[in-house]
């Protein structure tokens, strides 16, 4: 597959998360054989980012736009969209498919 898939588990109730909003989210990564390569629960603390920014793969900023939060989405990230050619050292050789389930913990607009 070569298309960003995103699932709703659970549709939150709180702020959306937009382009430049600042997300507290929780998370694992999954390769399609089901191995999981990282997660945020395992550290005791969530990943935050502004969407839009760069600084988390792009089937990220592009697959947490819309949720609000308290949410929960599963994400099918194409190779494309995560690491590419370039993987990530031993863990995630070139070229992989990934799959996340994110739990949206907290948005907030930036100020300007």
């Amino acid at each position: 597959m070569s298309t960003l898939e995103i699932t709703d588990l659970v549709v939150g109730d709180g702020n959306v998360a937009t382009e430049g909003t600042l997300v507290t989210a929780h998370y694992t990564g999954w390769f399609e054989d089901g191995t999981p390569f990282d997660s945020s629960h395992f550290r005791g603390r969530p990943i935050q980012c502004v969407l839009g920014s760069g600084r988390v793969i792009q089937g990220w900023d592009k697959g947490m736009l819309g949720m609000k939060t308290g949410g929960k989405r599963k994400l099918f990230v194409p190779a494309h969209m995560a690491y590419g050619e370039r993987g990530i050292g031993h863990r995630i050789r070139p070229n992989t498919n990934l799959m996340f389930e994110i739990e949206l913990l907290d948005v907030v607009k930036r100020e300007a």
